[in-house]
């Protein structure tokens, strides 16, 4: 038996190389960017290129953010923010993902509240907050509620759509094997609906965090928005940025965590 050896030219080899080493470069690059971006800031807030009072240089921000680390200060905002979104996240995801669940599977009762749901949910949120703020006052429980608001549709949609896409095909063979309708939602429509549930939390999530930003601006006196509001009205530009950076790496390490819940309760999905 003879064996054929191929030999590939030096032209040959350099381009099956070449798709890999562009990768490379690019993955490197998306690594390095940010630091990048970085650096070109704070060259040109020390060359006096951009202006210093409305884009204080990176290593000012760090250093009003390690001063706020120090004294606690950031500790005490970021913990009555991620109270406040905590609470107001599970007010709206639960009902929010129930009532998702319910309107899926029946019919008429899509027929019936679907209308109403679909009236309420272009409503800006925000835009309902003075009204939410003469009902429950201006503790925490207006917090809690605009957060709800805000959840509760993301989750609803998301969660109702999940189960419409369900092949009718499972439904039917459920209903010929004779399962009831607990079955069926156990079995077929709720794992069904998983995937578009996770989407609901992220994309909540994300909302939230905007949500409550907004809300702290007025009748607050802690938490993260209370804190950007607050710097923005003594012109505490360093500590402004501060607390943009702040919340918006809360919200990224919340979706994180889902994206984490996500591929190991739905791992199956991915497949």
């Amino acid at each position: 038996m003879s064996t054929a050896t191929t030999i590939l030219t030096e032209d040959e080899l350099r381009r099956l190389k070449t798709p890999a080493r562009r990768e490379k470069l690019f993955r490197f690059a998306s690594y390095f960017s940010p630091l990048l971006l970085l650096l070109i800031w704070e060259l040109s807030s020390q060359f006096n290129l951009i202006d210093r009072r409305f884009f204080p240089a990176p290593s000012a921000i760090a250093e009003t953010a390690w001063r706020m680390i120090v004294s606690l200060e950031l500790f005490e905002h970021m913990g009555a923010t991620l109270r406040r979104v905590g609470i107001g996240y599970m007010m709206g995801a639960i009902p929010g993902i129930t009532l998702g669940l319910i309107l899926g599977l029946s019919q008429p009762a899509r027929r019936i509240f679907g209308p109403i749901f679909s009236a309420l949910y272009p409503v800006p949120k925000i835009a309902i907050l003075p009204l939410i703020l003469l009902i429950f006052g201006v503790g925490d429980a207006s917090k809690f509620v605009v957060i709800a608001i805000g959840v509760f549709f993301l989750m609803f949609y998301n969660t109702m759509g999940g189960v419409l896409q369900t092949p009718q095909i499972y439904m039917d063979v459920a209903r010929n094997a004779g399962a009831n309708r607990f079955q069926t939602f156990r079995r077929i429509a709720f794992p069904a609906a998983l995937p578009s549930i996770f989407t609901g939390l992220k994309l909540a999530a994300g909302s939230s965090y905007i949500i409550i930003a907004a809300a702290e601006f007025l009748g607050a006196r802690s938490g993260v928005g209370f804190f950007i509001w607050a710097s923005w009205q003594t012109f505490a530009v360093s500590r402004m940025f501060v607390g943009i950076v702040v919340i918006s790496v809360m919200g990224y390490l919340t979706i994180l965590a889902l994206e984490a819940l996500e591929r190991h309760f739905v791992a199956w999905a991915k497949n």
